[in-house]
Formats: structure tokens, sequence, C-alpha cells
């Protein structure tokens, strides 16, 4: 008998809601990008546009998409490089490509809950490693010692975190590949947070070039401003990109020639410092108006500062469930947040603050009020 489906809890909730409330803080991007503003830093993209034609891209990603996405990986080449419909697509055929049923697979807690749950989907054989919160959400590595087997053949780790927007350190880094080569396994690292830096000037860095066996996911969405884009990428070895490719003509065919003109654009060299910098504005500023909100409930919040993203996991002390308290601010407030309940992790609740400040501020308020009449 066929086994229940398990759904992506958080993208249900997103995708049921987020265009109906009129604050959404549940996205963990920062506010996204007009296409004015992208025209005014590259006026020569409308002739681009303008002069293109409605055909099929080239399946694996425009050359000078794949060239601008080699460049920032160390060593890589576009032959290294498949372009997705988004980081989705990405995750979802990199571990269809490696793991058939049966198969074990490592995943690090909290995490954006995508390949959990197509792990749990198609019966692969799960088991986890944690942020520890206690230790400011360092990974606990023993227990990742202790979890894989010669049998593991994938570890999956998101880099920057979702929802902790924690960066791992570089013994942090060198501890997860160490355990990973002890047993052959790969390594999946979800990065599409890196250069969403919260206090660091330089961008995380990337699995990718530190052990033979590393597959990177990146993305327009978060650390570019760009979701409505639909473009992600993998970077691998080749022999592996072509396996990923082959499995991708089955999902999607191509991302649309247009987002691939759109992002070849926004990676170059002259346009990609200044997305980089507009993320890193709104998640400066941001932050510190959600830090002042949370000291005005004093006993009520406390958090770990993230290093990276948009988002904060606050955890909360009220005596309300994670998925309830989001509900109450939907239905009660117009507000959009996502409980921890979706990381298997109550009591807390993950918000965007990469936002205006026109718009966060209400928004908060609109939670205040909430919050007044629960303590």
């Amino acid at each position: 008998m066929k086994q229940p489906f398990q759904p992506f809890l958080m993208e249900r909730m997103m995708s049921r809601f987020e265009q109906d409330v009129e604050y959404n803080l549940s996205e963990s991007g920062v506010h996204p990008l007009r296409v004015q503003e992208l025209l005014d830093q590259a006026p020569e993209l409308m002739e681009e546009l303008l002069a293109s034609d409605f055909n099929y891209p080239h399946v694996n990603g425009i050359p000078r998409l794949r060239q601008n996405i080699a460049a920032l990986y160390d060593g890589a080449t576009p032959a290294n490089v498949l372009v997705t419909v988004g980081a989705i697509e990405a995750n979802y055929i990199s571990v269809n490509t490696l793991l058939s049923e049966g198969d074990e697979i490592v995943i690090m807690l909290p995490n954006y809950m995508q390949i959990w749950g197509v792990a749990i989907n198609q019966n692969f054989r799960v088991k986890t490693f944690h942020l520890r919160e206690d230790r400011d959400w360092a990974p606990d590595l023993d227990e990742l010692a202790h979890v894989v087997t010669p049998n593991t053949r994938l570890i999956a780790v998101c880099h920057p975190n979702n929802p902790t927007g924690h960066a791992l350190t570089e013994p942090e880094m060198q501890g997860i590949i160490e355990i990973a080569e002890s047993v052959g396994a790969w390594i999946l690292a979800d990065e599409v947070y890196s250069g969403a830096e919260r206090v660091a000037e330089q961008q995380t860095p990337s699995f990718y070039g530190r052990y033979p066996k590393v597959i990177a996911i990146g993305s327009m969405s978060k650390a570019y401003g760009m979701p409505g884009l639909r473009v992600g990428w993998v970077v691998a070895p080749a022999p592996l990109i072509d396996d990923i490719w082959a499995r991708h003509e089955y999902v999607t065919i191509s991302a649309g020639k247009l987002d691939n003109i759109v992002a070849a654009m926004a990676l170059s060299p002259r346009i990609r410092p200044w997305l980089l910098q507009r993320t890193r504005r709104y998640i400066r500023q941001g932050y510190p108006l959600l830090e002042s909100w949370m000291n005005e409930h004093p006993g009520v919040f406390s958090i770990i500062p993230p290093d990276a993203a948009a988002i904060a996991f606050v955890r909360y002390h009220l005596d309300i469930n994670s998925s309830e308290l989001a509900d109450r601010l939907r239905t009660e407030k117009s507000v959009l947040i996502v409980p921890g309940d979706h990381f298997g992790m109550d009591h807390f609740v993950r918000i965007s603050y990469g936002l205006p400040r026109d718009y966060l501020l209400p928004a908060l308020d609109r939670i205040h009020d909430l919050i007044r009449s629960l303590t």
C-alpha cells in the first residue's frame, strides 16, 4: 500500500496565504528587486531582451550565465554548472540522481525541509544531526560522526542555515568534510544565502572545491533579491552534472530563456556587487529594528543573532503552540510568519526582517498587539 504523502508544510502554508495577507514576514529573502532598478543599472538589458525570442534556451543554461556562475566557485568551469528552475529543482534532481529507495541520507536540522520531505516520500533511510542552540547553533559534529555509516550516500547541509542564519565556521566545515570523507559520502550544500551576510564583509565560503564529492546549490532568490526569476543552479563534478542534467530534462527541460538572460546580467562582474550591496543594506538596516522590537518585550523573546540571511529564528516564551500562534497572527492580524513546527521546533518562529522600514515596523506592531493579549 502506498504510504501517505508528506507535504512540504512551510511551502503549503506560504503558497496558500502569502498573497492574501497585508504583511508577509514569511519570506526568507530581502525585499524583491524591481525590474526598473535592474534596468537603471544595466540599461542595455532592455535592448537584449527586446531583441530576443521565445525559443528554448540552452537546456543546461546559456553559456554566459554558466560562465558567470562558474566564476563564483573555486576551480569550477561552465561544465560544472547546470542551470535549473530555482534551487528547489536543483535540490530535488540532485538528490534523486544520487539516491534510490532505501539509500541512506543524513540531514542537518533545523533546515529548509524540502530534502527531508523528499527523502521521506521516496523511502530513503533518513538520519539527522543537529545545530545546537546552546552552542550558538554550531553543528553537533560528534552526533554526525555517530550517525554516519559506510552506507551513508549523502550528507545534506544548509550553509548559511535556514532558519537559524548560522554560517558554518572553517573548522565546522572541515569537520563535516572529514566525516563525509571517512565514509565516502557526498555533501550537498544548499548555499542560497551566501552573499546575504549580516555582519561579515566577506562572502560565506562554499563547500565546493574543498572535497571532490560536493554538490553546491545556488539561486537568484535570496542573496540577489530576485525570487520571481526562478533561476537556480547546481555546481558539481562534470560527470555528475551530466547525470543530474538527464533528470532535469524529465522535470522542467530548462529555465526560461528570458530568465537566463536576466540572470546572466545580474551575475555579471559589474552588476553582481551592486545586488549584494543592496541585499546587505536591507539586512543590516532591518535587523536592528527587529532587535529593538524584541527588546521591548522583556522575557518574551530570545535569539541567537543570525550571521546571514534576512531571517531571524526567534524563541518565544509563551504558552502557545507555534502553529497556533502563526494561525492567529494570520487570521487576526493579517501577518504571515513561519511557525517553528515547520522545522520540527515548537516555541520558535521564523521572521523575515530584510524589508523596508515602513513595511516591517507596522507588521511588528501587529504582532505586538497579539503578544500583548497573550502575556
